[in-house]
């Protein structure tokens, strides 16, 4: 009996794909492929950290920022990208959480390491980048999300900036956070590409003025 020669299956492409088969060498023995390199944690955790920065600032350029223009950015394939955000609502979500959290770990570093006025501007600054992403995401962000979630944090954070100035005489006694919560909101309703940046630091300028203490019979 004649034996039939082996064929793969219907779906199965008679050369596999990645072969190393040498035309120029008939019958040659087979080239071992390398082993594929898993990446390590690390490198997971590395292009994470590329990709959420690359996200910032591309969509503080841009709010219509394409996910390839990111990855680019970031040095990595868009497989990668996919692979940690399968979604453009799911990157701008972390990088939301990613954004908040960072704010409010800074407020408590900023008062432990600068004077009061300094600490609050410099954390001003920090949430005037926030804004920049809240303005391009900011129906995502709360299709997505619960700011609750985060609230009361960030109240917290505010307070003990605000309190760390009280305490030397430089801002005035008896401010509400939630009341400076609410001057700092209008950030998300500056456009970043319609001058916004020197919009940011004039308002920043006034917020801050109105929370400085004056001496007595000053206005």
């Amino acid at each position: 009996m004649k034996r039939r020669p082996l064929r793969y299956g219907p779906n199965v492409p008679e050369t596999p794909p990645f072969c190393n088969f040498n035309p120029l060498i008939p019958n040659g023995p087979a080239i071992t492929p390398p082993a594929h390199h898993k990446p390590s944690r690390k490198d997971a955790l590395t292009n994470r950290e590329r990709i959420l920065t690359a996200a910032r600032d591309a969509f503080a350029a841009s709010s219509s920022a394409s996910l390839s223009a990111i990855a680019r950015q970031a040095g990595v394939g868009i497989g990668t990208l996919y692979r940690h955000f399968p979604s453009r609502e799911a990157l701008i979500v972390e990088l939301y959480r990613h954004d908040i959290q960072h704010l409010i770990d800074l407020a408590p570093a900023l008062a432990a390491s600068r004077p009061p006025l300094e600490a609050l501007r410099l954390w001003f600054g920090e949430v005037a980048r926030y804004g920049q992403l809240k303005y391009g995401a900011a129906e995502v962000i709360h299709a997505a999300t619960s700011d609750e979630e985060y609230y009361e944090p960030f109240v917290r954070a505010i307070a003990g900036l605000l309190d760390h100035g009280a305490a030397d005489g430089s801002l005035k006694q008896g401010l509400d956070p939630e009341d400076v919560l609410l001057q700092l909101s209008v950030l998300w309703r500056i456009d970043p590409e319609r001058g916004g940046e020197a919009r940011v630091e004039r308002i920043l300028d006034l917020i801050i003025d109105g929370l400085q203490a004056r001496p007595p019979g000053t206005h």
